[in-house]
């Protein structure tokens, strides 16, 4: 057994010394096979082997991971595949999952009773408030909190996966355009200078066209699914509005605090991680949104966990997965980010017109789509930097192009499980609730043959 650490330390031994991490212009698509790897181990593992891919989920993901590591060390040296897995870990995994445990943990603590019956009227009403509070407690909060609630109506009713669909366009994605708040996009721009009010000012027209008429589509759908219910006797009584687990709200206030402190407080102050420079107001922020989460674990009720049906699978499902798809999705960015110097430069010119100027539709579509499978942030501030990357002009001269832009990055993150940071984990809580949820790819012609048709009238008048 000696053997083999001899023989991998060899292996590294062997490894170019490069010290720097490549730039995107040095890389060919080659190194977005990792990545996609993931996506088709996604997709396709629950389909052929489902008992396979849920005992050893994160052991595939962590294999693919693992080849793309020694790939990219091999290539690039050691230090430069160390330093992109840093990167990644400090600054999209730890507040990507510190903000997922605080919310999911807070949300689990809270119960909301109320005439929610799993008729269409009630689950349209569930439906239209997460998305509006989606803006408020961002989208995470908001499905976190409406899941349980939207599950526990229709927990008798046979036909009820449509209505977790539902759930992940509007609340989860849709209707968090109004404030940077309610996506990581739009909270990026606000870092970069967009003011704090200038979604709720220029994006809420496309909130009420988009939620409004998926509201319409999933009535009428839901409608139809409710005549084939044979058990109506069964559907829970009406309950009044009741709010369980307050003690949980202080600490949801925290969360939005710490969130938007750590974009006014932006400052010169930062420290070096293991090579990495991190700013301390983002350290403050992923470190109390970890300790208010386990806070909330301390002061609330066992008894509105378990009716909430609580469960940490789904955290720990998010946590191992996303780890890896942040490593191998890194050389993507770095290519997108290259612009017409890298590998995607084709697909980046089809953004802009022959003069130069930015054109709406391609940005909006672009952005979109390349946010269902990558990271919507990163994407966002690569299109943003693009169109000049000067928020001034972009509020005022390039406002239209900054609409398209925030509309693709946040709606169009629910045409994937991926696309946004809610969706797997609502589709996770579904399925432990014993919804059926359809695959990866199943997904998706649910997403691109309701949405695909709404996005593409919609980005006609950008």
């Amino acid at each position: 057994m000696k053997f083999f650490p001899l023989v991998f330390g060899a292996f590294f031994l062997s490894m170019p010394a490069h010290a720097q991490t490549p730039h995107g212009s040095d890389l060919s698509l080659f190194w977005g096979m990792p990545f996609v790897g993931i996506l088709l181990s996604l997709a396709f593992f629950p389909l052929i082997r489902p008992t396979l891919w849920h005992n050893h989920y994160g052991k595939i993901v962590g294999a693919i991971g693992a080849v793309f590591f020694v790939l990219f060390s091999y290539s690039f040296g050691f230090r430069a595949a160390f330093d992109t897995l840093m990167a990644a870990v400090l600054h999209e995994y730890i507040p990507f999952v510190s903000l997922l445990f605080a919310l999911f943990t807070i949300s689990g603590g809270i119960r909301i009773t109320g005439p929610f019956t799993g008729t269409p009227k009630s689950n349209v009403l569930i439906l239209a408030i997460g998305a509006l509070l989606a803006s408020v407690i961002g989208t995470t909060g908001a499905s976190m909190l409406f899941i349980t609630v939207l599950l526990r109506a229709n927990q008798w009713r046979l036909h009820k996966k449509h209505t977790v669909i539902f759930f992940i366009f509007l609340v989860a994605n849709v209707g968090g355009c109004l404030t940077p708040l309610g996506d990581p996009p739009l909270f990026l721009g606000y870092l970069h200078g967009v003011p704090f009010f200038w979604p709720l000012q220029n994006l809420s027209h496309g909130l009420i066209i988009v939620a409004g008429v998926l509201l319409f589509v999933f009535y009428v759908l839901d409608s139809y699914y409710f005549r084939f219910e044979t058990d109506k006797q069964e559907a829970p009584v009406k309950d009044k509005l009741r709010l369980y687990g307050k003690r949980n709200i202080p600490l949801l206030a925290s969360v939005i605090g710490l969130v938007l402190m750590s974009g006014i407080g932006q400052d010169d102050m930062h420290v070096m991680i293991c090579g990495v420079s991190k700013a301390v107001s983002d350290i403050v922020r992923d470190v109390g949104l970890i300790l208010i989460g386990m806070l909330s674990i301390r002061v609330s009720h066992k008894a509105d966990r378990q009716k909430n049906h609580f469960s940490w699978e789904p955290i720990l499902e998010i946590a191992k997965i996303f780890f890896f798809i942040f490593l191998t999705v890194s050389p993507v960015v770095m290519i997108l980010h290259a612009g017409t110097e890298g590998a995607l430069a084709p697909l980046i010119a089809l953004s802009h017109h022959a003069d130069g100027r930015p054109d709406n539709f391609a940005y909006f579509w672009l952005s979109g789509l390349l946010s269902s499978f990558l990271d919507n942030a990163p994407t966002y501030l690569v299109f943003f930097h693009m169109a000049g990357g000067d928020a001034l002009e972009l509020i005022s001269k390039l406002g239209h192009t900054l609409q398209a832009l925030s509309f693709g990055a946040v709606f169009m993150g629910a045409m994937t499980y991926i696309g946004n940071a809610p969706n797997f984990m609502v589709r996770t809580i579904a399925e432990k609730r014993g919804v059926k949820m359809p695959s990866f790819f199943g997904y998706m012609l649910w997403s691109f043959g309701i949405l695909g048709p709404i996005f593409f009238v919609f980005s006609l008048f950008l």
